[in-house]
């Protein structure tokens, strides 16, 4: 009950820290004219949504770290080894959407970091994370919890690693598109993984990882309050991308990489009709839906913003609540 208590104390004093520093930043970015540039395709359906401020991210990334900092000086919590992965890993990923969203904004068009230059950052992330990971003597190991498999892969675990991160921190960035829509599917993931993480007592600092957890969700809570439609402030590329990563990074410390596919069940819906989209285009010449993501799909077809969020929040709901079963129970 103990650690229970702590998630929730964390949890409420981000929620009360990310609501101060929204109040104070938006007014801010509003001034600085660090507005969202929409794509041509989505000018129609959200013309009104022009001049809303994005670099969101910061209403929750800042919080997160605060609250870390001001439980850590209360001594309710240690800064372990594992849990240093995993704040480098969130505050890395940040950087470079925050450099994207900082490139598009100075721009004024939604050309920021090039495909390239954002793949070359995150392997060099997922190298340095591969070093880390391995030198505090962790196993290059694929680990199915449920049949107790266990598959040793060698060096081979790097290249996984780099693709676990790019494709969560990717699939939560293709998924950002409709107000409180990745934010919302992302307490529901950190709170999945903050349950499933109770669990893992062989984890070093797992009480730790688990109450960031928590403290993340409390800082989503508040960015949610001004993401819901209609949308006050989009969080961007500098909390999309550090959200999917962090994601990424809790699945593999909690050697729950294959949950993460169910926990994430949305982001992988949305990913998965990207990539049949471009493939299918490709073959045919034509579109299999009639936009990707497939959130832009069902509002093309007619659907209303706030039912398609409710939808997906459900269908996240439902994958986490199965995820928590075999993570914690089976």
């Amino acid at each position: 009950m103990l650690i229970m208590t702590k998630s929730v104390m964390a949890m409420m004093i981000s929620f009360i820290f990310s609501i101060i520093w929204a109040v104070f930043l938006i007014p801010k970015l509003k001034k600085l004219k660090a507005n969202q540039s929409l794509s041509i395709y989505l000018e129609e359906r959200h013309s009104s949504k022009k001049g809303t401020p994005t670099m969101g991210g910061l209403i929750f990334i800042i919080p997160t770290i605060v609250s870390m900092l001001v439980l850590f000086l209360m001594k309710k919590i240690n800064f372990s080894y594992n849990l240093l992965i995993l704040i480098f890993t969130f505050l890395a990923y940040a950087l470079i959407g925050f450099i994207d969203d900082y490139l598009i904004i100075k721009r004024k068009n939604n050309k920021g970091l090039t495909e390239n230059q954002k793949m070359i950052m995150q392997i060099v992330i997922a190298i340095v994370f591969f070093y880390l990971f391995m030198i505090s003597g962790n196993e290059p190991l694929l680990w199915v919890h449920t049949i107790n498999f266990k598959w040793d892969i060698g060096w081979f675990y790097g290249l996984f690693i780099l693709f676990v991160l790019v494709a969560s921190s990717n699939a939560v960035n293709l998924t950002d598109g409709l107000d409180g829509l990745a934010g919302g599917l992302s307490v529901i993931a950190f709170l999945a993984f903050g349950i499933i993480t109770w669990n893992t007592g062989w984890l070093s600092g797992y009480e730790d990882i688990a109450i960031f957890c928590f403290i993340l969700i409390g800082s989503l809570l508040g960015f949610l309050i001004f993401n819901v439609n209609p949308a006050k402030i989009f969080m961007g590329d500098t909390g999309s991308l550090s959200l999917g990563a962090t994601l990424g990074t809790l699945a593999i410390l909690t050697r729950h990489e294959l949950l993460l596919i169910i926990i994430g069940i949305v982001f992988v819906i949305e990913t998965m009709s990207c990539i049949l989209q471009i493939g299918y285009y490709k073959l045919t010449k034509k579109r299999l839906f009639k936009m990707a993501p497939f959130h832009h799909s069902l509002e093309k077809s007619g659907w209303i913003e706030s039912d398609i969020v409710k939808l997906f929040w459900i269908i996240g709901l439902i994958g986490a609540m199965i995820a928590i079963t075999f993570g914690v129970w089976l």
